[in-house]
């Protein structure tokens, strides 16, 4: 026997709700009319950007891209947050500020999606493995995660707290994409991946800290999850010696995708 319809529902006499959008992107959403529900996508215009990179130049689709900027956070970045009060040398953590800030509202006027990729874990640490926790801490008497550090901002990198805040030489703006990991890596035990594919965005531009660590994580993380990948070599910093930064600009190039400079992608913009 063939179900019955359901009712439609109802509206109020003289009302129509033709046009109305259901979805997170002007390009990925259902439209409603009056007599049905439009499953068709407004297709995006490409719009091209030539770039200088390595090992080839490439060309992408600004529509189609975001730029993922890393733990520019008050615990990384700040002389007074988490990783400053371990003795941690702030002039790597903050190489990347003054470059990050000249491409940031190049990238937006140009119709670029920006994604804030933060540590922002758990007040309770409860989805942090052995392995995070005991090289986050090293010892009896260190500091480690969600925990206070001897001048006290609050719990070191918990979200909503002083040290899981960008830095304030960086501006977060509303049209912003804000995701909060608890790895090195920003593709797992989080929403990254499907904000990422629900946006159409298909190539992603690396920068912020650190180059080896969460950076490059994400990064092969991004390549095997079949994203294109740029990484902008002067828009990141790491405190390691510089032939591990060599090993990871050489594994980009031969592996992962490509290697460019904020500089060459300012170029292209203007």
């Amino acid at each position: 026997m063939k179900p019955k319809k359901p009712p439609a529902p109802q509206t109020p006499a003289g009302t129509s709700h033709a046009g109305a959008r259901f979805g997170p992107a002007k390009h990925n959403a259902w439209t409603l009319g009056d007599a049905y529900v439009s499953l068709v996508r407004q297709p995006l215009r490409p719009k091209p950007l030539l770039i200088d990179a390595a090992p080839e130049p490439i060309k992408i689709d600004l529509r189609r891209s975001a730029l993922i900027v890393v733990d520019m956070q008050n615990d990384f970045c700040h002389p007074k947050g988490w990783f400053g009060q371990k003795g941690v040398s702030m002039k790597a953590t903050r190489k990347p500020i003054p470059m990050i800030a000249r491409l940031l509202p190049a990238w937006r006027a140009a119709g670029g999606k920006v994604v804030w990729l933060n540590w922002g874990i758990r007040a309770d640490c409860l989805n942090l493995s052995p392995t995070i926790a005991y090289k986050g801490k090293r010892w009896s008497n260190g500091v480690g995660y969600a925990e206070h550090s001897p001048e006290d901002h609050g719990p070191s990198i918990v979200t909503g707290t002083w040290g899981a805040q960008v830095v304030d030489e960086l501006q977060v703006e509303p049209a912003d994409i804000t995701i909060h990991k608890h790895r090195l890596s920003g593709f797992w035990d989080n929403e990254l991946d499907t904000v990422l594919r629900l946006q159409g965005i298909t190539t992603l531009l690396f920068a912020g800290i650190n180059t080896d660590r969460c950076v490059f994580s994400t990064l092969q993380d991004a390549a095997f999850l079949g994203y294109d990948c740029v990484l902008l070599q002067d828009a990141c910093g790491t405190p390691a010696r510089a032939y591990v930064t060599r090993a990871i600009h050489f594994l980009v190039q031969q592996l992962h995708g490509f290697l460019a400079t904020a500089d060459d992608v300012l170029a292209s913009l203007s």
